[in-house]
C-alpha cells in the first residue's frame, strides 16, 4: 500500500476487507478480511497504475482502493466457485 507502514497497512486492510465483506454480503473472519483488504489494495493499485499511471494516496484513498480490490477478489472467487460446481 503506497506510503503506509506495516501496521497501517494491516489496519487499512482490515477496514477495507470488512467493508467489502459487508458490501458483498459474505461472512469472513478478521484474518481473511485483512488478507483480502491488503491483496485487494495491491491488485487494484496495479490496475490503477497500469491504466492511469497513478494511484490514490493516504489512508482514505488506500481504504477505497483496498475496498474495490477486495470486492473484485470476492467476486472473482464467487465466479470461480460457481463455475466449478
Amino acid at each position: 500500500m503506497a506510503g503506509l507502514g506495516i501496521i497501517a497497512s494491516i489496519i487499512v486492510g482490515a477496514v477495507a476487507g470488512w467493508l467489502a465483506e459487508k458490501f458483498m454480503k459474505r461472512n469472513h473472519g478478521l484474518l481473511l478480511n485483512i488478507i483480502l483488504g491488503i491483496l485487494g489494495a495491491v491488485v487494484f493499485n496495479v490496475i490503477l497504475i497500469t491504466v492511469f499511471g497513478s494511484t490514490l494516496g493516504g489512508w482514505i484513498g488506500q481504504i477505497f482502493v483496498g475496498f474495490v480490490g477486495a470486492c473484485l477478489l470476492i467476486g472473482l472467487a464467487s465466479m470461480i466457485r460457481d463455475l466449478s460446481s
